[in-house]
C-alpha cells in the first residue's frame, strides 16, 4: 500500500509546529494531534529518509509487554494494547484499516541468582496492582508447561501472556502516516541543518533546511531518534541519548517447538522469540556497547556462531540444529542517563520539546506517547495519562527513574 511520494519543499513558510523526524515517534504525534478537534494548527513533518530503512521502527522486535518494574511505564505499554486491538475504531472507524490483535506468547525473564529473581518478585507487584497478569514459575512449572527449556540454572521464571508479545507496528506507523496526511499534516523530505533562537535564547524562532530554505515555527519537536542528541545541538542544547547498535537474528529450526516460543529474555541478555512457520528471531548486543556513529549498521558475522547460537542452544536443545537465513544491526536510541523516554519541554529553550531515548520499548510506547505529546503541543499539559515524570527536568536536577525491565 503506497502512501505516495513526498516533496521536498514545503508549501509554507511558517508552521505551528514543526516535527524533526517522521518514524514511530514523530508519526504518533502528527496522527494524534490531525484526531484531536481543539487542534487546528499546521504541521510540518521534516524526514530526511523516507525508505525508513535504517530507522530504529524498521528494526524492531515489534513485540510490546506489560512487564515493567515502573507503573507509568506498564499503563503506557496497556495503552499501547488498547490502541492496537481496537485500532479502526480509534482511527474513525475507516473500513480501511485492517483489524489487527496481539500475538500473546508473552515474554519469559529468566533469573539464574536471587538477587535478580528478587526484581522479577518485586517488578510483579508493580505490574498486577497497575492490572497485569504477571505469572512467576518456579523451575518446574517453567520446564512442565515449555517442556523445551533448559532451566537447571534457573531460579525464577515471570511470563504474562495477557497482551504481551507480537503486533504489526508497521501496519500501525504506516496508517497513522496515511491519515495524517490525508487531514493536512504535511511531511517532507528534507533535512533539517540548523535552529535559529530568538535573542534571549528561550525560543527557537526557525529552522533551515537542508535544501535552503528558513522555515518560521512555532514549536519544534525533537522526534529523530538515535539523532536526537545532534537535533538538540542546533538548539544548543543537550540530551544523554546516543546510538547503540543491537543485532537480529532470524533462524529456522530443524526441529521446531510445538508450541509457541514467548520472547525469551536469557540471564546471558540474549532474547529470542517465534517469528511463525518454524522460524525464529533472535536479538543480542556484543559485550562491549559503545556508543556508534549514525551510519554505522554493519554486522559482527562471527557473534553469532561464537556467542548467541551456542547460548541459544544450551538453553533451547532443540536449536542445536538451525540455519541462519537473515541478520541485521540496527540502532536503539540509548538515553544514558536512565534508560527511559525524555520528553517534554527544554527547561530554558521553552518551545523545543523533546521525545527521545526510548532504549529499546520506544515501538510499544509509541501509542501513548505520540497521544501525550500532541496533548502537551495542544494544551501545555498532558491530559490522558501524565508524563511528566519523563519530561526533561529530571535530567537538570539529577532525578532519575530507574527503569529495570531493560532488554
Amino acid at each position: 500500500m503506497a502512501i505516495g511520494a513526498m516533496e521536498a519543499t514545503p508549501s509554507k513558510s511558517s508552521y505551528d509546529i514543526v516535527i524533526i523526524g517522521g518514524a514511530i515517534m514523530g508519526s504518533s504525534t502528527a496522527w494524534f494531534l490531525s484526531d484531536n478537534n481543539d487542534f487546528n494548527g499546521s504541521v510540518l513533518v521534516v524526514e530526511r529518509d523516507p525508505s525508513y530503512e535504517f530507522c530504529s521502527t524498521a528494526h524492531t522486535n515489534s513485540c510490546m509487554r506489560q512487564q515493567f518494574s515502573t507503573e507509568l511505564n506498564v499503563r503506557i505499554s496497556q495503552f499501547a494494547a488498547d490502541f492496537v486491538k481496537n485500532i479502526r475504531q480509534r482511527m474513525g472507524n475507516d473500513e480501511r484499516v485492517p483489524e489487527l490483535g496481539i500475538q500473546s506468547f508473552g515474554y519469559m525473564y529468566l533469573a539464574d541468582n536471587e538477587p535478580f529473581a528478587d526484581v522479577l518478585r518485586e517488578s510483579q507487584q508493580v505490574q498486577l496492582s497497575a492490572g497485569a497478569a504477571t505469572v512467576l514459575m518456579t523451575p518446574d512449572e517453567i520446564k512442565k508447561k515449555y517442556p523445551f527449556y533448559n532451566v537447571d540454572d534457573i531460579v525464577l521464571g515471570s511470563i504474562n501472556t495477557v497482551d504481551e508479545g507480537y503486533w504489526d507496528g508497521a501496519t500501525v506507523f504506516e496508517w497513522w502516516r496515511r491519515q495524517a496526511r490525508e487531514r493536512g499534516v504535511e511531511y517532507i523530505h528534507n533535512e533539517v541543518v540548523a535552529m535559529t533562537k530568538n535573542a534571549n535564547g528561550t525560543q527557537v524562532e526557525s529552522i533551515t533546511l537542508k535544501s535552503g530554505e528558513v522555515i518560521s515555527c512555532g514549536q519544534v519537536l525533537n522526534a529523530s531518534g538515535p539523532r536526537a542528541s545532534r537535533t538538540a545541538q542546533m538548539a544548543g542544547i543537550a540530551v544523554p541519548v546516543e546510538p547503540r547498535k543491537r543485532f537480529s537474528w532470524i533462524f529456522k529450526a530443524e526441529h521446531p517447538l510445538d508450541q509457541d516460543l514467548p520472547l525469551t529474555i536469557d540471564p546471558s541478555g540474549i532474547h529470542c522469540r517465534e517469528n511463525g512457520s518454524g522460524t525464529y528471531q533472535c536479538g543480542g548486543h556484543s559485550e562491549i556497547d559503545p556508543a556508534v556513529e549514525y551510519d554505522d549498521f554493519s554486522v559482527d558475522q562471527s557473534m553469532w556462531e561464537n556467542h548467541v547460537w551456542p547460548i541459544l542452544a544450551t538453553r533451547i536443545p532443540q536449536f542445536e540444529s538451525v540455519k541462519l537465513t537473515n541478520e541485521w544491526g540496527g540502532h536503539y536510541s540509548m538515553n544514558t542517563f536512565d534508560h527511559n523516554a525524555v520528553m517534554g519541554p527544554h527547561t530554558e529553550v521553552e518551545n523545543f520539546i523533546f521525545l527521545n531515548g526510548f532504549s529499546g520499548h520506544g515501538l510499544q510506547q509509541s501509542p501513548a506517547m505520540g497521544r501525550g505529546t500532541a496533548e502537551y503541543l495542544t494544551y501545555g499539559e498532558y491530559r490522558s495519562l501524565d508524563l511528566s515524570p519523563f519530561n526533561y527536568e529530571r535530567i537538570v536536577k539529577n532525578t532519575p527513574i530507574i527503569e529495570k525491565a531493560i532488554i
